[in-house]
């Protein structure tokens, strides 16, 4: 204990002074204390206190994380946590993901009549949010634990937090199960790397020296290991088996959120994990210990491939959109396959645009489902003739998921590809070329099983039709959803500028 008194000056002042580049996140913390007092003693009198504070919160953390945008990479708090212009980006696509979130419980049904009442998931939203932004910022394997578990907890909650049914707390049980496998697998992983490094800091020299010094088997199942937790998050294949089935159990804006927020955090979290073993000279992720960029690729090309494959088969749209959810996991694992600043642009880029086209489907698909109990694609016959706003709006929506004109899904993809096979021309990779064909391949694949939706609302017939109303908050969202999905590739600047 003595032998640490000599730093404890120096480490309060490096605390102290990171406190000025953690605001953002101290407002969360606020605003998570103050949803929580302001359920507890002023929900019967003001109904719409905790949402009003939640959505104030999350504004200003947007602000607070935009002043960074163009700050250089400064560790934090001893190294703990490292904020750049890259994990700037990340916490503003968060703050993007909780908002509509935050408004589709305000106008989902099933949120809105349940007992609990909203207070609690909007506190559970903001910690979630907490752990999201330390995600993207970790630097020290210890902090991507702790992040990851904060946002798993939540997680959990939100799927569990309406128990409707048997097949809602199934899809809870099943996530929580899954996830504390993987978990465990990642933390010990993570201790082993510990012991044989002697450090938890992934930017220290250290690290990547004490993994070359040891047989590689035992290296390699290290990294594996810890690999396993952060795959999890993002549902690649083969650590995809709790997606489909938590995506159709858990609330459709719980689903709309776990498909894009998290998994953005495991991109950002397996950005700041690779990059040690990117190889400058090279350009390439190879390195003694694994051949990351085969692994990479290898994953990739079976997420797109079984996710637009398997989802052709798919009868209930929630079950549909999970396994194209898996798809466009692999299909941005191609643009973090190119490990440069153009791969990073095109990933944010997409992500961006894939918040707004997944949050879009699933707002849309609620509104259909709470008014009319339509769950099943073969269902929607007929249903474009009579709710034509609303069935229109999904149209745009499911023509940009499959990255055609004139939505922005279409430049997403674009960039994607043009990244991709500038890459090729100078490296001539063939495993890249691969990746590029089973990524066009499946866009090809994905137009099949999103065009059941139009296909059936609008040119076949239904012997009972259904006339839903559109004086409904969601119907006039979703339609601004679809909107901006027309609007940005008209005016792709208003997002790359920040980029």
């Amino acid at each position: 204990m003595n032998d640490l008194i000599p730093y404890l000056p120096s480490s309060i002042r490096d605390s102290l002074a990171s406190l000025s580049f953690f605001s953002a996140e101290i407002s969360l913390i606020l605003g998570f204390l103050l949803v929580i007092l302001a359920d507890l003693f002023f929900s019967k009198r003001y109904s719409q206190l905790s949402f009003i504070l939640t959505l104030f919160t999350l504004l200003l953390v947007s602000y607070q994380s935009s002043r960074f945008l163009q700050i250089d990479s400064t560790p934090l708090f001893g190294g703990m946590i490292i904020i750049d212009h890259l994990s700037v980006l990340f916490k503003l696509l968060f703050c993007l993901a909780s908002i509509l979130f935050v408004l589709f419980i305000r106008f989902n049904r099933a949120f809105q009549s349940h007992d609990k009442g909203l207070g609690d998931i909007y506190a559970v939203v903001l910690a979630v949010h907490l752990g999201l932004n330390l995600m993207a910022m970790s630097a020290n394997l210890l902090m991507v634990y702790l992040s990851l578990e904060m946002v798993s907890l939540g997680s959990y909650l939100m799927v569990g937090y309406l128990s409707a049914g048997q097949r809602q707390t199934e899809a809870a049980m099943k996530y929580a199960l899954f996830g504390a496998v993987c978990s465990a697998i990642m933390l010990y992983g993570i201790s082993m790397l510990y012991g044989f490094t002697g450090t938890l800091y992934l930017d220290d020299p250290a690290f990547l020296s004490g993994l070359k010094s040891i047989p590689v088997m035992a290296s390699s199942l290290a990294l594996i290991m810890v690999f396993i937790g952060i795959a999890f998050k993002l549902s690649l294949v083969p650590l995809h088996f709790w997606a489909p089935d938590v995506y159709e159990g858990a609330p459709t804006p719980v689903t709309a959120f776990l498909s894009t927020a998290p998994k953005i955090a495991g991109f950002a979290v397996l950005i700041n994990f690779l990059e040690i073993f990117y190889d400058q000279e090279s350009k390439t992720l190879s390195s003694s210990i694994l051949d990351w960029n085969y692994i990479l690729a290898s994953l990739a090309i079976l997420s797109m491939l079984l996710g637009n494959f398997v989802a052709i088969w798919q009868n209930n749209v929630k079950r549909m959109l999970a396994y194209s959810s898996i798809g466009h996991t692999g299909f941005m694992m191609m643009a973090l396959f190119i490990f440069s600043a153009s791969g990073f642009k095109a990933i944010i880029f997409y992500m961006a645009i894939y918040i707004i086209m997944n949050m879009a489907a699933f707002l849309i698909v609620d509104e259909i489902e709470e008014q009319s109990g339509i769950q099943n694609i073969d269902d929607y016959k007929g249903l474009g003739k009579q709710n034509s706003l609303l069935l229109i709006s999904l149209l745009i929506v499911l023509i940009s998921l499959t990255g055609l004109p004139p939505t922005v899904g279409f430049t997403a993809k674009f960039l994607v590809f043009s990244t991709a096979l500038e890459a090729y021309n100078l490296s001539e990779s063939p495993i890249l070329l691969i990746m590029i064909i089973t990524a066009s391949l499946s866009t090809v694949v994905s137009l099949f099983y999103y065009i059941k939706l139009p296909l059936n609302a609008f040119l076949r017939e239904s012997y009972n039709p259904i006339q839903l109303s559109i004086r409904s908050p969601k119907v006039y969202l979703g339609a601004f959803l679809a909107f901006l999905l027309l609007l940005l590739i008209v005016f792709p600047s208003l997002v790359v500028r920040l980029i």
